[in-house]
């Protein structure tokens, strides 16, 4: 990977980070239906991002 490349994977696992205690909260407090799953669906896609960028 190039530097380029792992700043961006940098900032990917930050954002998957951020993500993740989104995602715990929306878990407890449920007000808004869909939430959930569209964080999950944008943690996943995030994932995947860190994932193409490893293997270039």
């Amino acid at each position: 990977m190039d530097k380029k490349a792992k700043k961006r994977v940098e900032v990917l696992r930050k954002r998957t980070e951020k993500l993740m205690l989104q995602l715990q909260g929306a878990k407890q407090q449920e007000d808004e239906p869909g939430e959930v799953a569209e964080l999950e669906a944008e943690i996943a896609k995030v994932k995947e991002e860190i994932a193409q960028l490893k293997a270039s």
